[in-house]
């Protein structure tokens, strides 16, 4: 039996695997190597890798771990969890049942792409949800952001840090004549009626094509779409979750532990808002170490 199994292999997983193997503790992680980022052709903000393609970082990270007898990467799906604390079970997709005394959900989110032909061909290329990762090296152009709500309005404020030229989208969105008026103050036009279509040469955007027949040109396209986690394991479990606007996350208490003793959540599947490799890492290290912890006698 392992003392803790992981299911999901990328950021989070890999770093609370890391803890786990310095620390001498048996350690399985179950992936089926597609990650979140993977649209993404380079992964900002993290010290030390800054600006590197996310698959090289999870690549070495992986060979990086291999110094660590206790720890097992194995390339396979999470079917099904039963048990309790100190006697779990996973059903893998090749049909094997391994037992763990805590497990680790670091299986991520999936993004749902809007009905919009272009939008999945230039998502994480021209069309990003975050600032953070990616505002440095759009910065000064002309940004558009995708009205998705009420949040949207923060957006506005953030991006002015990067550039001084934004075009809201409504996308068929209410928006209330109150943060209009806010958005006109701000210089910030409006372009209403649904997307119809994102014009692009090999992800990178031309134009944003509305149903009205209206075109117009941005640089990059902000946008937050709704996601759901990448597999249903929490579902299964009746894990706690919080709905939040921009989709379902596993709720979690100060040491990433869910709503059952003894299974931890790290990364976006447990974390709202914008995505970020960092604080995946950080959580992913975070869970792994409050797991140890929580077996010592």
């Amino acid at each position: 039996m392992d003392d803790v199994i992981i299911i999901g292999g990328s950021f989070a997983g890999l770093a609370g695997a890391l803890q786990l193997g310095r620390a001498r503790r048996k350690a399985t992680v179950l992936d089926t190597g597609l990650p979140r980022n993977r649209f993404a052709g380079h992964s900002h903000g993290l010290l030390g890798h800054d600006h590197k393609p996310p698959l090289d970082i999870l690549a070495e990270a992986r060979q990086q771990l291999a110094r660590y007898p206790t720890v097992k990467l194995v390339n396979a799906r999470a079917d099904g969890i039963s048990g309790t604390i100190d006697n779990f079970s996973v059903l893998t997709g090749d049909g094997e049942s391994l037992g763990a005394r805590r497990l680790i959900l670091s299986y991520g989110v999936a993004d749902q792409m809007p009905d919009v032909p272009g939008f999945a061909e230039s998502w994480g290329t021209s069309i990003v949800p975050c600032p953070y990762c990616d505002g440095f090296e759009v910065a000064d152009q002309h940004w558009g952001l995708v009205w998705s709500g009420p949040p949207s309005h923060n957006y506005v404020r953030l991006y002015h840090d990067w550039t001084e030229t934004l075009t809201v989208f409504a996308d068929g969105h209410d928006i209330s004549p109150d943060i209009r008026a806010d958005l006109a103050r701000r210089n910030i036009p409006v372009v209403d009626g649904r997307i119809a279509e994102i014009a692009h040469h090999r992800g990178h955007i031309t134009t944003v094509n509305l149903e009205s027949g209206r075109n117009a040109a941005v640089d990059i396209l902000f946008a937050h779409p709704r996601n759901k986690p990448s597999a249903s394991l929490h579902d299964s479990l009746g894990l706690a979750t919080v709905n939040t606007p921009l989709g379902i996350v596993l709720k979690v208490d100060e040491r990433r532990e869910t709503s059952i003793p003894g299974i931890y959540a790290a990364g976006d599947l447990a974390t709202p808002g914008m995505p970020s490799v960092t604080t995946a890492i950080s959580q992913g290290a975070m869970a792994g170490i409050f797991a140890q912890q929580s077996m010592l006698v």
